[in-house]
């Protein structure tokens, strides 16, 4: 049994995505460069129903699909963006520029660039909610003068962020959480190709287990058949039941505390992106490793304060990886607030923090402790 991931090797084709109206929304856009806002939850396969669609639609794919993730340019440096080797041939020569006016040429010169194969390619903008507005004007400009040689696929959780101008020039290609069944269905076609034996309870348990989420539950899955050798329920049972990334997370709270940031995003990013976690599973997860972790208890009381703030975020926000970032820079550094706004009264009530860190506590799974202890620590008690 080959080793990489499953949701590489098994990426499915147009005709395997579950979901009947989303194919057929995809297939409208085959002959013509229509462009889409693909939008849907964390880990229902956004990014590979996009992918599915460009083998359809390309003679040469590899060339003619462009997949730019929005965190690569919002959450890097000049430098970084500069030395990318996918965006380098576009700065040459143009360490001066501003970052702004980086990004921009970067999505002005990848949209002039003609096809190499057919009529026209394919620009991909994954989790496009992160990016800010005046690059979405930016964005639109770009969209209306290249429209026909170049067409733009967004893919994002929060439609809702994307600007009006944007999404009228968009036909949206919603993709709503699998079904168990359609889970079970996904999980049955990989077992069959990998040669894994598996019962029908051990894939619905893994499938049920991974509430909607399709990567969470095809990696699960991998998880199982590599150390079992097969995907029953009780080998799903006992895999399931010992995977947990507490090792990686008391790494990230150890990286913060001593100041290496860098190291702690980097192990976010890989439990967001590989590990098929969204933000508000992960932040229960870090909370969880703080509890049983060897932090003073007060880090971790503080550590509570902060979720409920971050929370927040994480649900009006749009960019996990920069939230949670935020949450451990401002615990590492003692503070019991996310942002000095809120000392000054110009964020959010006192009243309206406290009903939503109500609220996020019972979402996060705290208890009535966790959250008296949080209130007594509350920024507003330090309010004018």
């Amino acid at each position: 049994m080959q080793r990489s991931l499953w949701t590489e090797r098994h990426a499915p084709t147009l005709e395997e995505i579950p979901q009947a109206e989303t194919r057929d929304k995809l297939e409208r856009a085959i002959d013509e460069p229509m462009n889409l806002v693909v939008q849907g939850p964390p880990g229902v396969g956004k990014t590979a129903a996009v992918r599915a669609l460009a083998e359809r639609t390309h003679e040469d794919p590899e060339n003619d699909l462009i997949e730019i993730n929005v965190a690569d340019f919002f959450d890097r440096s000049k430098k970084e963006i500069k030395n990318d080797p996918r965006f380098a041939a576009f700065l040459t020569g143009r360490s001066r520029m501003a970052k702004r006016d980086m990004i921009n040429r970067v999505l002005k010169e990848s949209a002039a660039y003609a096809p190499v194969s057919g009529a026209f390619k394919t620009i991909v903008l994954d989790n496009a909610e992160a990016i800010r507005e005046d690059f979405q004007q930016a964005l639109r400009r770009v969209m209306e003068q290249h429209h026909r040689t170049t067409q733009f696929v967004i893919t994002t959780r929060q439609p809702t962020k994307l600007i009006p101008p944007i999404r009228s020039r968009c036909f949206p290609v919603p993709l709503r959480a699998p079904t168990t069944d359609e889970i079970i269905e996904v999980l049955s076609r990989i077992c069959n190709a990998e040669e894994v034996d598996y019962s029908d309870d051990g894939l619905e348990f893994t499938a049920s287990a991974a509430a909607g989420n399709l990567r969470q539950a095809v990696l699960s899955t991998q998880t199982t058949a590599v150390k079992e050798g097969e995907v029953t329920m009780s080998a799903a049972y006992e895999t399931l039941g010992d995977v947990g990334h507490d090792d990686q997370l008391q790494e990230a709270l150890t990286a913060a505390e001593s100041g290496d940031l860098s190291d702690a995003r980097g192990i976010l990013d890989d439990l967001l992106s590989d590990e098929g976690y969204d933000g508000p599973s992960l932040l229960r997860e870090l909370l969880e490793a703080a509890r049983t972790g060897s932090s003073d208890p007060r880090d971790v009381t503080r550590l509570h304060t902060l979720a409920g703030q971050v929370d927040l975020d994480l649900t009006e926000g749009s960019d996990d990886r920069l939230h949670l970032t935020h949450l451990l820079a401002a615990w590492a550094q003692g503070r019991v607030e996310m942002s000095e706004r809120l000392s000054t009264g110009k964020g959010l009530s006192r009243n309206r923090w406290e009903r939503h860190s109500l609220s996020s506590f019972r979402r996060l799974h705290l208890g009535p402790a966790d959250l008296q202890r949080s209130l007594l620590e509350s920024p507003f008690l330090f309010c004018s």
